[in-house]
């Protein structure tokens, strides 16, 4: 559904939108207007939701979205601050089935922990996407927010579709977009592991400069000059990049594919040098913090 700050500032919206806006009961200061089902669908499907997920609705509304989540077998708790609502909800999930995976709760969701999520939806206006994005960031890396029509700012989404919802009157007439990014580990910094040269081993500084998922950085090494690190990537804890290090012509590719866990990350390097790969396990850890 979506949220309103204030019922003032949306009254018009809640008149416009009568035929599929319900007015909340117990909250009195937003407007609700559920989600179509098929674009529920289509959240739920991009955040790949399982079985071993737990699925965190801000704003739940009538509780489709756990309900549909639960129905693909994970679990799942809808929060919002209209009792009516709220009522409806926990009675559908009976009715459904589900009632054993889907728990609904009055609570604001700026007050909500979101630490057991591994996937968080909202139908949310901009204003409080911003408000919600520094706590999202701070969830664990890998936890999928997936929001229907509301971008969350200068944090660009990992993935965005656009689906045509011809009885959709409100926000998009006709049109709905389903927004998912995966929270990013905080990477930034300088770091250091040790990489093959030969038959021996030499040490590597890399620094990474981070804006959301979105990275930056450079490398020094022990006899060579510094280099840039090439399609550095963070999705999740997964961080991965490459760069070409040596004298020699061509120079010698190292690419990086590790897990960050804190101040650490270990994985492989695959080491390119006159078409030969070779395979080492790597460790790096984190020397110095930077700004993500």
């Amino acid at each position: 559904m979506i949220r309103a700050a204030t019922a003032r500032r949306w009254f018009l919206v809640a008149a416009l939108c009568a035929p599929i806006a319900l007015a909340q009961k117990g909250a009195g200061d937003v407007v609700y207007v559920p989600t179509p089902q098929t674009v529920v669908d289509l959240m739920l499907q991009m955040a790949n939701v399982g079985t071993a997920d737990f699925v965190i609705d801000l704003g739940s509304g009538d509780g489709r979205v756990v309900i549909t989540a639960a129905k693909r077998g994970a679990r799942g708790l809808g929060v919002d601050l209209d009792r009516h609502l709220l009522e409806v909800a926990t009675e559908a999930a009976r009715r459904e089935g589900v009632a054993d995976r889907a728990a609904f709760r009055e609570q604001n969701l700026f007050e909500t922990d979101l630490g057991q999520a591994t996937v968080v939806t909202t139908y949310l206006l901009p204003d409080m996407n911003a408000r919600l994005r520094p706590r999202l960031l701070d969830l664990k890396p890998g936890t999928r927010v997936v929001a229907h029509d509301y971008h969350m700012g200068d944090w660009f989404p990992d993935w965005r579709e656009t689906l045509a919802v011809p009885e959709k009157t409100v926000g998009h007439p006709g049109l709905s977009y389903v927004y998912l990014w995966y929270v990013p580990a905080k990477v930034a910094g300088r770091w250091r592991t040790e990489i093959p040269v030969g038959s021996a081993t030499a040490a590597l500084e890399f620094e990474l400069e981070q804006r959301y998922q979105v990275l930056t950085g450079r490398a020094n090494a022990v006899g060579s000059r510094p280099a840039r690190l090439q399609t550095p990537s963070v999705r999740g804890d997964a961080l991965s990049f490459y760069l070409e290090l040596g004298p020699g012509r061509p120079p010698v590719r190292y690419e990086f594919r590790g897990r960050v866990t804190g101040d650490a990350v270990a994985g492989t390097v695959f080491v390119w040098e006159n078409n030969v790969r070779r395979e080492r396990e790597f460790t790096a850890q984190r020397i110095a913090g930077g700004a993500s």
